[in-house]
């Protein structure tokens, strides 16, 4: 014989009538909550997003500025030969004297007659010569198409 021992379940009960209209109306309250952030925090990455956009596009626009001030200042985009000279301008037989070229946007430079220095385009390049007798020097600088300047230089040698 099997004893069982049944015990009746407790009676299910129904939440209060009140009770079900606050659960209702809460998870709409609970929607509409959770759509105003949302729409909050969209809002907020959309203006943080137009400002870094516009932090970078005055940062931009000033490096550009900064650019243009410097390219100025490096001789504009003219081709030119912006100087050769020496220093002394005279010289005694023997010694050396500081030979400097600056040009602007050349493709090559040479020197003529040749002074055993490597030459390039440079704003400021300079090396010494030693020189036994006066000599005439030719400075030739070819822009990308082609167009060259020339420019001389003589040092006096006593």
């Amino acid at each position: 014989m099997m004893l069982t021992d049944s015990q009746p379940s407790p009676p299910e009960r129904e939440p209060p009538r009140g009770a079900s209209k606050i659960l209702r109306y809460s998870r709409f309250a609970i929607v509409i909550a959770a759509i105003y952030v949302a729409v909050v925090l969209f809002m907020r990455w959309h203006q943080n997003r137009q400002y870094v956009a516009k932090e970078k596009a005055q940062q931009q626009a000033e490096q550009r500025a900064e650019d243009e001030r410097s390219l100025e200042t490096l001789g504009g985009t003219a081709f030119a030969i912006e100087g050769f000279y020496a220093m002394p301008g005279e010289i005694r037989r023997g010694d050396s004297v500081e030979m400097c070229y600056s040009v602007a946007n050349a493709q090559s430079v040479k020197i003529e007659p040749d002074t055993n220095h490597g030459v390039w385009p440079s704003l400021s390049r300079c090396f010494d010569v030693t020189l036994k007798k006066t000599t005439t020097y030719t400075l030739t600088a070819t822009d990308a198409r082609g167009q060259t300047k020339t420019a001389s230089l003589t040092i006096q040698v006593h």
